[in-house]
Formats: C-alpha cells, structure tokens, sequence
C-alpha cells in the first residue's frame, strides 16, 4: 500500500474515532436504574422523600358535603432554589375526586369556608413576598381576590357566625422610628425588650374597615368567635418567646365594647379554648401550675356567664388535646399521645368520664365535626403512609380515607415498624419503635440506635421517612421511648429531672441488648444518631461507651452550663435540673455535660447542625467537634446555612439524610444502596 495513502486513511479513521467519541460525549447520560427490592419495587431514596405530598388543616363546609384542606409539595426546578410551596384543594366528604382550588408559586394556607358555604378564605402573600393577607375564592373556585390589606399582614384569621366580620391575628409593626432608625442600620436590640406582640383586630368585610381589639406589653394567640358573634376567646402569653409557653391565659373579649374578662390562668396555665355549640360553656385545657416541665393538661369548663372553672378530667394521666365539641354539647373529643400512637377519646361532659375511642397504633387525629353533628374529619398516618385525610361517623365504626395524595409510594417497598418491649437496668418497663430493614426475613444486621428529641416527646409509629431511607439500606433502627418521654403518664415523663444521662442512657442501651439477644442487631456493626435531645443522648452515648461503631449528634447539648444561658428555654432547662440556675448547682450541670467526658471519645463522629439555632446555639457543637479535632479523633462537622433548629430547605433536608446512609454504610461496613455516590 502506498504509505502517504495509508496514513491519510489513517488520519481520516482517527478523526472520524474523535468525532464519534465527542457526540457520544455530549449525549445526555441516561439516569441509572432506581434501586428496587427483593420484591421488584422501588426503594426509597433522600430524593423521593421531597416528593412527599403534605396535607393538613381539613374544615367541612358548612352543608357537611365538602372538606376543604391543603397539600404542600417540594418544587424543585434545576438551577432554582428548591422551595414548599402550599395549595388549597376540596373532595367530597363522601370521598371521590379532589380538586385542586389554587395554584402558582405562592403558598394559600389555612383555608376556612363561609359561614354560608358560599366562599373559601385562605391566606396568601401574593401581592407582596412575606406579607399575607386574606383572600377569598368562590367556593365552586376561579379566581382569588385580595380581601385585607392590613401593614405587615396578618397570621391568622376567622369568620364571624354571620360572615360578615373576621378576626384577625397581626403582629405589631415597627413606629415610624423603628423604619426611619432600620434604613440607616441603626437598629440595635436590647435582648428579651425589643419583641413584637402579635393582638387582635376585627375586620369589617364589606365596610373594608378594621378595628383594633387588644393591645399592649403581651401576646395573643387562637382567637374563637362565640356562637352568637358577640364575644371572642383568646390566649395571652406575656411574650412569643418559647420559654413563656407554659405562662398562658384565657380571656374573653366583648367585640362591640371591648371589654376584656380573664376566665382561666394564673396561677394555673391555660388555652385551647373553645365555646360549646349553644354558647353556655367555654372548653379549654389546662395545668395545675405554670410548672414549665413536663405536665399534665386536663379539660376545664368555664360557665360562659361567669363562675369557676370546672375539671372535666382529673383521673386521666394524658393531657387532653385541643377539645372537639359534639354538636349536642354532651361530649368533648379530643386526641393525645399515648404510648407509641396519637389515639382519639372523648370525654363525657356530665361525668367526666373518659373513653378511647381508636386503636390504630399509629397516629390519628381529630379536626372537627360537621354542622349536622355526623361526620367527623381529621389526619391520620402509619409506618407506610404519610398523613392524609379520613372521614367517620361519631360511633368510629369504621374510619374511611379521603385522599391519597402518596398513591406513588404503592410503587416501593417500604419498611413496616412494630412496638417492641424491654426492661431496663433498674427493672423499668420500656417501649419503642423498631424499623426493620426492607423485605427483612432473619438473622442480624446492621443496626441504628436513634433517640428522640425533647426530652418531652415520643417517637411514634407513623410515618417516618429518615428511618425508611435507612432501612432501605439495609439498617435496622431502633426509636426508644425512655424515661422522661410522653405517652406513659405524668410520673414516666418526669422520671428523668436532675438525671440526664443516667436512667435514659440504660433505658437506650437495655434497649440496644434487647435487640441484640433478639438477633437482630449484630453487636459489631452498630451505630447511633439523634437530633435536639436526641443530639445530646448520642453525645453522652460517644463519651460512655465504644460499642458503637459511628455516631451522628444533630443539634445537640455537649456543656450543659454554657447552653442555660445560650438557650431560648432557660425555664425548662432549669427544671431538669433542680430548679436552679447552672451557677447555684454547677456540679451537677457540669456532670450531665458530654463536655466533661470528652477525653473518653474513640467513635468516628459526624456532627450536624443548623448555623443559626436558637434552641441550642451551633457553641454547642463546636465545643465538642474541637475536643475530637485536637485529640485526633476521627470527626466531621456539617454547618448548614440558615438553618434554626428544625430544618426548613429541602436541599439541606436530603443532604442530611444522604449522609446519614454514607457514613452509617461506611463504619458499619455495608453498601450504600438507595444514594447516589458521594461526589
């Protein structure tokens, strides 16, 4: 062969390679397979659990036909900030199609319909970004108009019985000062002096006009119109500050006058009021004291005309939930934690006598009943269902589902939970929730150990996307309701004052042998997280022991001294620990304080926290990272951006979740199965 001829064909096949490997490159990469189960359904991955469609807030229309209600999804467009935005939509209380009322990038929440069933009112900020203001829509739909347009917004609202009023919740907005001061940037604050109360206000539909109806140095919240639209209940806290939850009052408030009568409070807390349908008893709930630990909130009557409170409940050991008037006036419904559930109970007005009305074993809520007094609307989930909508009849016969807004999750293999039991170091009887991995048939596994947050709460037996995604990664997790947890009577929730760290720990660590001697948790691949008090539990747990081969604290307390004064709870934690400031008692402060053991920690350690936590500030956590920096413990500190205690941006919510699986997989030693590799 001529060789100039060969080496030209040479060039030519070496360019035509070039071409093929550059159009092969600029080729979109096809997305690789979702992950499935044994089974052949999906597993569920960080990134679906945006996909969760949240509903709430259900409200029956007038006539009983309708149930108006709201649904939030994850709107996530590329190269856009991912954002939850919030619509209305209505289904026919006999169940069927639900339609979806508004749309758009603005959020429309707390629906409610006119007393007349004509209109839907909701709230929306969509003519200025952060201010909502009250709309309305004809109650068939089409387009939303703008109702009040009051300075700053409003938080909340309601009808009066005749529909033409409403009353609205607004915070104070700053004088003309304040905003002269605030575009110079001279705006300094004086801590725990500079709040802004939020009061009531009465709007006039058709007038347009408003009329201010309380004011002054304290806050207002849960405005409820009399049945004859004459007299308004509220709740008043001398502050919106966390620590001054407990510090609640009832009053009621004479529209036309403006008179104002205090009904129940101190020295005994009180709110959740709400009038019985034919306007002679106000129903609220209440504690014995403003004790701001763990309490007891039981039902009270308040004659309407005046008198003394009376205790509805007194034998039953669970507080009572925000009461649900029958529409004979007879009963009070109402739900509550108890155990591993949120269950539904009513109360017998004339006895007090108190009776479970559901046993799902998961969490089911009551909301309200309709006009005519037979149909009852609320929420209700379970370990493989998010919250959606129910309807009853008030014998409970049978509860019958009213949307399916997560029909997609029929499509993946999704992990159940049981209510497991275990007896504690010191003989305690303790309950939790285990999360076994998807399509688990025996034998042991890696294991997570996940603390709840509070320490007043529970982990229930519902829907719980974290643990889900773990579990599709193969983990078993245990949720434990140690001492000092709801659902198990006042002396349970109380068992851990002045002892963090102690009965709690060997309540979780029992827990942990239990599993074991289950063959379940295989004792050389476990791990532990936890957020809040969850956060501080796995702190402690890093610095007790080296069972574990991982531990993840989210939020949590590490010097105990130091957080009373960081803290926006100072009053609750200053229960915890004899009622006393960290500076009369600094020994034992001290000795709960992770920060005090340190020096014992070997576990690789990934910390999470928010950069602007109010609750327990990110100090907390950089005390501790910096111990196992300097003494070469293996350790990572995640700081998100923006973010208070709860976290609210989506992107932050599925990293913290695609973490969680990587690390776990990596010192537990099994493969990460549902997340893409870490880049």
């Amino acid at each position: 062969m001529n060789p100039k001829r060969f080496i030209t064909t040479l060039l030519i096949l070496l360019s035509l390679a070039t071409i093929a490997l550059a159009q092969e490159d600029s080729k979109p990469k096809a997305d690789p397979p979702p992950p499935r189960a044994k089974d052949g359904k999906k597993l569920l991955t960080a990134m679906d659990l945006l996909r969760i469609n949240g509903v709430s807030n259900p409200r029956i229309s007038p006539d009983g036909s309708r149930v108006v209600y709201t649904v939030s999804e994850i709107k996530m467009e590329k190269d856009k900030e991912w954002k939850q935005v919030t619509q209305i939509w209505v289904v026919p209380t006999g169940g069927g199609h639900a339609r979806q009322f508004t749309r758009g990038d603005k959020s429309a929440s707390q629906p409610e319909w006119s007393p007349d069933g004509s209109m839907i009112a909701f709230l929306s900020d969509r003519e200025k970004d952060g201010e909502r203001q009250v709309w309305m829509m004809l109650a068939d739909g089409g387009e939303a108009w703008s109702v009040t347009s009051h300075k700053g917004g409003v938080t909340g609202f309601h009808f009066s019985p005749d529909g033409k009023r409403l009353v609205l919740t607004a915070t104070d907005q700053p004088n003309k000062d304040e905003e002269d001061r605030r575009k110079v940037k001279d705006d300094t604050i004086v801590m725990e002096r500079d709040l802004k109360m939020t009061h009531l206000w009465v709007y006039d539909i058709d007038k347009k006009d408003e009329k201010r109806l309380t004011q002054g140095a304290w806050t207002v919240s849960d405005p409820q119109w009399s049945p004859d639209g004459t007299r308004i209940t509220y709740t008043t806290r001398p502050t919106p500050r966390a620590d001054d939850g407990a510090l609640s009052d009832v009053w009621v408030v004479t529209v036309a006058s403006g008179e104002k009568q205090k009904i129940a409070g101190d020295p005994a807390a009180a709110d959740n009021a709400r009038w019985s349908p034919d306007g002679k008893w106000i129903a609220f709930t209440g504690t014995p004291d403003r004790d701001p630990g763990p309490s007891t909130s039981f039902l009270y009557l308040y004659p309407a005309d005046g008198g003394t409170p009376k205790q509805v409940t007194s034998k039953f050991d669970l507080s009572v939930g925000t009461p649900v008037w029958s529409r004979d006036g007879k009963t009070i419904y109402f739900s509550t934690n108890t155990l591993e559930a949120i269950e539904l109970y009513s109360a017998d007005v004339a006895s007090g006598g108190v009776k479970q009305l559901t046993s799902r074993g998961s969490a089911t809520g009551i909301t309200e009943i309709s006009k005519d007094g037979k149909t009852i609307v609320g929420t209700l989930s379970s370990p493989g269902q998010p919250t959606e909508l129910y309807v009853t009849r008030l014998d409970f016969g049978s509860i019958k589902p009213l949307t399916n807004h997560n029909a997609w999750l029929n499509d993946y293999s999704v992990a159940q939970s049981e209510v497991v039991k275990w007896k504690s170091k010191d003989g305690t009887e303790v309950e939790g929730v285990l999360t076994k991995p998807v399509g688990y048939t025996s034998g042991k596994v890696p294991f997570l150990l996940n603390p709840h947050g509070g320490p007043t709460g529970a982990s229930l037996n519902n829907w719980n996307g974290t643990v889900q995604v773990l579990a599709a990664n193969g983990f078993a997790v245990l949720q434990p309701n140690f001492r000092g947890s709801t659902g198990k009577g006042l002396a349970f929730s109380q068992a851990n004052k002045n002892t963090w760290g102690k009965g709690d720990y060997e309540d979780c660590m029992s827990g942990v042998d239990a599993m074991i001697a289950a063959g379940i948790a295989d004792p050389d691949r476990m791990g532990a997280f936890g957020w809040s008090y969850g956060g501080y539990m796995t702190f402690w747990i890093d610095t007790q022991t080296d069972r574990f081969k991982a531990i993840s604290p989210g939020a949590g307390l590490t010097n105990i001294y130091s957080m009373y004064s960081q803290t926006d709870i100072h009053r609750y934690l200053n229960w915890f620990y004899t009622d006393k400031a960290p500076w009369e008692n600094q020994e034992l402060y001290w000795d709960r304080s992770p920060m005090k053991y340190v020096g014992n920690v070997k576990t690789p350690t990934m910390i999470m926290h928010g950069q602007v936590d109010t609750r327990v500030p990110i100090a907390q956590a950089q005390e501790f990272y910096q111990a196992l920096v300097e003494r070469k413990v293996p350790v990572d500190f995640v700081v998100y951006p923006r973010e208070n205690h709860g976290f609210t941006e989506p992107r932050h919510n599925m990293d913290r979740v695609r973490r969680y699986v990587r690390f776990f997989a990596k010192y537990l030693q099994t493969p990460v199965v549902t997340e893409p590799a870490e880049e």
